[in-house]
C-alpha cells in the first residue's frame, strides 16, 4: 500500500487561553484550508516565535485550539533559534523547550511547549490492519525519489478512529530525501 508522505512546516498550535492573549479575548481561528488529519486546519493567523538566538516572525497556527499550547520545528529550526528541543510525539511537552510567542494583542512566554516533532504515521484501525502495524509500533518507510531515495527508521504509527492515512515528516527530513508534494511511499519492516 502506498502513502502520501507529507512535509509537516513549522507551526504553532495554541490553547483557547493563548489565543485570547495573543489575538484578544474570544476570537476564532479563521480557517485557511484543511489538512489532511480530519477536522484540523492551517490558519490565516499568525504568530511570531522567539528564541534566544532569533525569531521567525510569521508562523502559521494550526486549528482548532487544543488544550496545551505546543510549537513543532525542525532540529535545524531549534538551532536557528537557540533553543533546546527534543524529538516527542505531540503532546508530551515535560521537559520541552521555551520561547516566546507574539500575536497582534499580546505575547506569551512558554517554559515548555516546544519539541520536534517524532516522525509518525496516521491511520485508521482498518488501515493499520492492512499494512500490519498497531498503534505506538516503531515501523519503517521506503521513500523512492530521483537521488536521494532512502530508508526512515522510528516511525510511530498513531492508529485512531479519526485519522487520515499519511505519513508525517518535518522539512529536515523532507529535504534529506528530496520529497516534493504527492510522494508516495510504503511502510517496510
Amino acid at each position: 500500500m502506498k502513502i502520501l508522505l507529507e512535509t509537516s512546516a513549522r507551526h504553532v498550535h495554541v490553547s483557547r487561553e493563548v489565543l485570547d492573549i495573543l489575538y484578544g479575548e474570544g476570537y476564532e481561528l479563521t480557517n485557511k484550508k484543511d489538512l489532511s488529519q480530519p477536522g484540523q486546519f492551517a490558519c490565516e493567523e499568525r504568530v511570531a516565535v522567539i528564541g534566544p538566538k532569533n525569531q521567525f516572525p510569521s508562523v502559521s497556527i494550526l486549528g482548532p485550539c487544543r488544550p496545551y499550547t505546543q510549537v513543532e520545528i525542525s532540529m535545524s529550526e531549534a538551532r536557528t533559534l537557540g533553543i533546546t528541543a527534543p524529538v516527542r510525539m505531540s503532546g508530551d511537552l515535560e521537559g520541552s523547550g521555551a520561547c516566546k510567542l507574539v500575536g497582534p494583542k499580546g505575547e506569551v512566554e512558554l517554559d515548555k511547549g516546544v519539541i520536534i516533532a517524532k516522525r509518525h504515521l496516521h491511520a485508521l484501525p482498518s488501515e493499520a490492519e492492512e499494512l500490519g502495524v498497531k498503534d505506538g509500533e516503531i515501523i519503517k518507510i521506503k521513500v523512492e525519489t530521483e537521488e536521494r531515495s532512502l530508508i526512515f527508521d522510528d516511525v510511530i504509527a498513531r492508529v485512531t478512529e479519526s485519522s487520515g492515512l499519511a505519513i508525517h515528516i518535518d522539512t529536515d527530513e523532507a529535504n534529506a530525501c528530496g520529497s516534493v508534494p504527492g510522494l508516495m511511499v510504503e511502510v517496510v519492516k
